[in-house]
């Protein structure tokens, strides 16, 4: 443990009542929150974790284990699957658990939780609390019961505590908390310990190349433009709408918290603009973490998938993203090696000579001529980092040789001996797969295994859209042969040729990429096989390899490039005699090389002329680790050399804490950059950005205000609200001097799957007595008449989606006379499904004003309610209830279950009416919703009714013609075969 968490601990235990504790992002919660654990004792009572994260939870139980714990202080998990007895002697016994805040309030609200033996409960995640939360209602009814026992709540995102108005102070108050402690990595005790012994770092700055600068460059100004477009809506703070908070996640929740008020009321225009900065985002991202070939794949379904609705593609500077992506990946020559003309340029160019123009249409209609033959020369940029990482690598290598060799030097020194092991970390898993295939093959072999599946990929839909497409007639008419109208030449004529061929070039890429795949077999590939085990040297099968290598029609340009040329003819390799180099295999990795003849014919190469005059250095054991898996790896492998390919500010406070943990251990660390990239700008920008939430909360903590009583311990959140009640109870002097009339307490029964919900925590607020049980038909029970089915927004529309909206309240209405459907809105949002110029006069079935309509019509009896927020809610539950008896617990908990008779307890419809005669009787000619009721209440049967007069008929069913209706159906003779 370092040596500030003893700081830590020491101010944390000062106060009986607990504290609030946040850390910067990257200091080791699990550590900390590990070492309050070790220094709790059963006596004291109970200790309960609610709601740790999984990676959470496996950190501080590899902690606790690492220190040799005491078995009741490794907590135990507290699930519902335990009976509730077994959970009352948990409670009861003195040691931690973990436990999720839904069990522990049920178990709280039914007295199953001893009170007096809870010590305290610790949160671990402080920074996602609020004043309607599962947590804050814990709280709440914990300190009720046990003022003595205290809440020690945690965050390690600063930035997190800083989102709102005080969220801090808020966040205290809910928690009952007074102090609150601030430990920034700027801290002097912090910045001592971690700086006291740091490790060696190897900052490299990697220059990006040329089309890399480009995309970026034109990403960022397709972002500011879309900024600009924002800042016109006059809705959203202008401070908070820079390109460098749009680098991270957390400006869409800046933006959507700002518009959500008023989401209903912006136009399409500016809801796209917020999708598409998020768009823009991810590719600024993926820039710098992805390879070339996956980077045109993202954007060719961004085209498919945005084009028709996206704003950032129709920016100015959005054609220059897709125009560097391709040339990043392949290009357009001529077969005689002349360069073709930019797009752009003979596109824009409107102002030609006529002499130019003439040129340009015998290019583009010549393409029988050897200087009109479009090739595609595939170009696969490396990503500018694989270089460098393979020097590092050798350079490691190198170096630990030579340390092998002073071994002797380190034991008099009194260090311990380096593991050897070389950690390479990624932002996430497919890059650290990627890196693994890249180092332990080449890399052009990799890129082009994603360009073949590309392209045939690209061409099998294609082809399947052509194949269900329907073949257009062919036109007739004057000057039109075979269904093509031979128009003159112009300058679009050229464009259109052009683009042509260049499409013909990459089917014809794709059709030498079949024929290869066709003629080659399993086992016959002239690569070599690369593996942990080793390279195979290809003397297999010589035979074989140059009779089906012979017949591939692809061939490099002198600087190691494939080309594929339009024209159909057919390169033979040199390979025919099998002459393979030996596969050179060092530390997992392995290259071959294959050599030809002649120079009249097109050779196979595996590698370029640069990688084949490199001689292949070994390369130290290598482990990948991805950074979104948040494990904790270093304390597994103990690496002595990192290499942080994708930096982050979190894993380098990581690495801080590992290397003051184990200050005899030596270890190096290598940050690869792209120089002035946003990777460096986003890295910096978190630093910063983390600064200043620490400043701001300083700040907030120098003008903070919780209320206390006289024993010091916290009111609360809603001590303002209980003494403006009380005080407005004394002001009535009239009304017998003001006394206090005795007040029932009103009772809610709550379905258990409705603490999910913070519904429940704000009725308790208001007074409310909460009964939680599970309930079968409704979520609220507040009469023996009165059911409620609560729905929130994106739960209405699912519902009726799945159509069991429909069967709840079916079962509402058997068993309950006043049936509500409650739909209640987001309090930070809009009141509004859609905009009143949305609503169209037409039933329509994707229009959710016409499911509700239709909802209403099937079921008379339902009462349909809207609520503006959880609080609106709660009011409304206070008028339902007034002169209202309390419900009867027994009796909601067996309704809509069934007995052991199978008669179904309570089924008011079934009791008194037939419910199948019901369904057959509103399904007979002329009866309708308004007047069934009527039939039923005039004759008990079908049959009785089949009897009835038509005087009578009419009478009941309020009219002549309806009558008549139904009576002819019922006197209609049955049609007979005999």
């Amino acid at each position: 443990m370092v040596q500030f968490y003893e700081h830590v601990l020491t101010d944390l235990l000062d106060d009986p009542n607990g504290g609030l504790v946040i850390l910067s992002s990257g200091l080791s919660l699990s550590s900390l929150i590990a070492s309050l654990l070790l220094l709790h004792s059963p006596p004291q009572g109970s200790l309960l974790l609610l709601s740790p994260s999984p990676a959470l939870k496996q950190r501080l139980l590899r902690h606790l284990r690492s220190r040799s714990a005491a078995p009741l202080q490794i907590p135990a998990e507290i699930t519902a699957d335990l009976p509730a007895s077994h959970r009352h002697s948990l409670y009861a016994s003195g040691g931690a658990f973990f436990i999720t805040p839904r069990i522990l309030i049920v178990d709280l609200l039914t007295s199953r939780v001893p009170a007096s033996t809870v010590a305290g409960i610790v949160i671990p995640n402080a920074h996602a609390i609020a004043e309607t939360s599962t947590e804050a209602f814990i709280v709440r009814i914990l300190k009720s019961l046990n003022k003595n026992a205290y809440v020690r709540a945690f965050s390690d995102k600063p930035h997190a505590m800083v989102a709102g108005f005080a969220k801090a102070e808020r966040i205290m108050k809910c928690l009952f908390i007074r102090k609150l402690h601030l430990w920034p990595r700027f801290q002097v005790y912090v910045s001592q310990e971690l700086e006291k012994d740091p490790p060696v770092v190897v900052d490299i700055r990697v220059p990006m190349s040329k089309n890399m600068v480009g995309i970026q460059k034109a990403i960022i100004e397709v972002m500011d433009a879309c900024l600009k477009e924002m800042r016109k809506t006059n809705k959203v703070d202008v401070e908070d709408l820079t390109v460098e908070n749009g680098l991270f996640k957390s400006f869409d929740e800046i933006v959507r918290r700002q518009l959500d008020p008023i989401w209903h009321m912006l136009g399409k225009k500016t809801k796209q603009l917020v999708s598409d900065l998020k768009t823009l985002r991810k590719l600024l991202d993926y820039l710098v973490r992805y390879d070339a070939v996956s980077y045109l794949k993202y954007l060719d379904t961004l085209r498919v998938s945005e084009s028709f609705r996206s704003v950032w593609i129709f920016a100015e500077s959005s054609y220059k993203i897709f125009e560097l992506a391709k040339k990043r990946v392949y290009r357009f020559v001529r077969s005689d090696g002349t360069k073709l003309d930019e797009p752009g340029k003979s596109t824009t160019s409107k102002k030609r000579k006529l002499r130019e123009e003439d040129n340009h249409e015998e290019t583009a209609s010549g393409g029988s001529s050897s200087t009109g033959v479009i090739v595609l020369e595939e170009v696969f940029e490396e990503a500018p980092k694989w270089k460098v990482l393979r020097e590092v690598l050798e350079e490691i290598e190198q170096e630990r040789r030579k340390a092998t060799l002073t071994d002797e030097e380190c034991l008099i020194e009194g260090e311990e001996g380096d593991s050897g092991i070389v950690l390479i970390t990624c932002k996430d898993e497919r890059s650290c797969m990627q890196l693994e295939d890249i180092i332990t093959n080449n890399p052009q072999k990799v890129m082009r295994e994603e360009w073949e599946k590309y392209l045939l990929s690209k061409v099998e839909l294609r082809d399947a859209r052509t194949r269900y497409k329907k073949k257009p007639k062919d036109p007739k008419g004057f000057g039109i042969l075979d269904g093509t109208l031979h128009v003159t030449t112009t300058p679009t004529a050229e464009v259109s040729s052009t683009s042509k061929q260049e499409h013909n070039a990459l089917l014809a890429a794709v059709s030498e990429i079949r024929n290869r795949a066709k003629l080659e077999k399993p086992g016959d590939s002239i690569q070599p096989l690369v593996g942990d085990e080793g390279c195979s040297n290809g003397t297999k099968d010589k035979n074989k390899k140059g009779r089906a290598n012979a017949k591939t029609s692809q061939h490099r340009n002198s600087s190691g490039r494939k080309k594929v040329a339009t024209d159909g003819n057919q390169a033979v390799p040199a390979s025919e005699d099998g002459n393979l180099t030996d596969g050179l295999v060092s530390g997992g990795y392995c290259e071959g090389n294959v050599s030809g003849h002649s120079g009249d014919r097109a050779v196979l190469q595996m590698e370029s002329d640069q990688s084949e005059s490199r001689s292949v250095k070994p390369l130290p054991p290598l482990h990948f680790h991805a950074l979104e898996s948040d494990q904790p790896i270093l304390d597994i492998l103990k690496p002595s050399v990192i290499i942080a390919y994708h930096p982050d500010m979190t894993f380098v406070r990581e690495i801080e804490v590992y290397k003051a943990e184990n200050p005899s251990r030596r270890l190096k660390i290598y940050f690869l950059f792209y120089e002035e990239s946003t990777e460096v700008q986003k890295f910096e920008a978190s630093i910063r950005r983390e600064n200043g939430a620490f400043e701001s909360l300083i700040r907030q903590k120098s003008m903070m205000m919780i209320p206390v009583d006289q024993d010091g311990h916290c009111l609360g959140q809603n001590f303002s609200m209980e003494q403006q009640a009380s005080s407005s109870q004394n002001s009535i002097t009239r009304k017998a001097g003001g006394r206090k009339d005795a007040e029932r307490e009103m009772q809610v029964i709550v379905d258990m799957r409705e603490f999910m919900s913070s519904l429940p925590n704000v009725l308790h607020q208001k007074g409310m007595h909460i009964i939680p049980v599970t309930l079968e038909v409704g979520d609220y029970i507040l009469s023996p008449l009165i059911c409620v089915e609560r729905k929130s927004i994106q739960d209405l529309f699912s519902s009726f989606t799945s159509g069991r909206l429909f069967h709840q309240v079916e079962t509402m209405v058997r068993y309950y006379r006043t049936p509500v459907l409650l739909i209640e809105f987001s309090q930070d949002k809009s009141f509004s499904f859609q905009s009143a110029s949305d609503i169209g006069d037409d039933v329509t079935p994707n229009s959710i004003i016409s499911k509700l309509s239709l909802l209403a019509l099937h079921f008379p009896r339902l009462r349909i309610i809207w609520s503006r927020s959880l609080h609106a809610t709660a009011e409304i539950f206070f008028s339902l209830k007034a002169n209202q008896d309390e419900p009867d617990l027994t009796k909601a908990i067996r309704v809509g279950v069934p007995s052991e008779e199978g008669i179904v307890e309570n089924d008011v419809r079934a009791e008194n009416y037939n419910t199948s005669a019901v369904e057959f009787l509103r399904r007979l000619p002329g009866v309708t919703d308004s007047n069934y009721r009527a039939i039923m209440d005039g004759c008990k049967s079908l049959a009785e009714l089949a009897l009835l007069p038509l005087d009578r008929l009419a009478e009941l069913m309020g009219g002549q013609k309806v009558a008549r209706t139904l009576r002819e159906f019922l006197d209609a003779k049955y049609p007979t075969l005999l």
